[in-house]
């Protein structure tokens, strides 16, 4: 009986999802996710909810956009990006399953993140924050956007970014070389 039981719970959570799936998300419907990580990063969510950047997204078909802004004291409104949802928070023990739901990702440049988008086999636009002293972070994003991962841009020129972007010609990231990558980033940072 249990067996029974276990199994037809299993069939049913599964045509659920499938059917109410289905219905609940549209092919209309777009979401970008934009994450700052655990530091704060307010010129990315300044620049990432300006009418510029909210116009070029809305005109790429974009209507939901979930912001995570760390310890950044830029918290937009949610009526703040006319056309667009705009879900705001601080931070969550997991931002996967935000990254999973999302068509685009916005992110810093840490390589925590990064790779988190990669690893989700998402599109990935990296802001590069060019304040920083010792920016290892572009020389990051210039490798991964010369390998056809990413796209990359500073906050200034995130609106015009968003406008030509061209996602068809992201490749996909394969992970499984670690020790590649450790490489490069001990060589970016100046361990090497």
């Amino acid at each position: 009986m249990f067996t029974f039981v276990c199994f037809f719970f299993h069939f049913c959570s599964r045509l659920f999802s499938v059917t109410f799936g289905k219905a609940c998300h549209t092919d209309t419907m777009k979401t970008v996710f934009v994450t700052v990580g655990t530091t704060s990063f307010d010129d990315l969510i300044g620049a990432v909810t300006s009418d510029e950047s909210v116009k070029a997204l809305i005109d790429r078909g974009y209507t939901d956009m979930v912001l995570q802004v760390g310890r950044g004291s830029v918290v937009p409104d949610p009526d703040s990006c006319p056309g667009m949802t705009l879900k705001v928070f601080h931070f969550k023990d997991s931002i996967a399953e935000d990254m999973r739901h999302s068509d685009l990702v916005i992110s810093h440049a840490g390589a925590g993140s990064c790779l988190e988008a990669l690893g989700a086999n998402k599109a990935l636009l990296v802001v590069v924050n060019d304040k920083l002293m010792d920016n290892h972070q572009l020389e990051l994003a210039k490798q991964l956007q010369a390998d056809s991962h990413l796209i990359y841009c500073t906050c200034s020129a995130l609106p015009q970014t968003l406008r030509d972007m061209d996602l068809s010609a992201l490749t996909t990231y394969v992970p499984g070389q670690p020790q590649n990558f450790a490489n490069f980033l001990d060589k970016a940072v100046g361990l090497v």
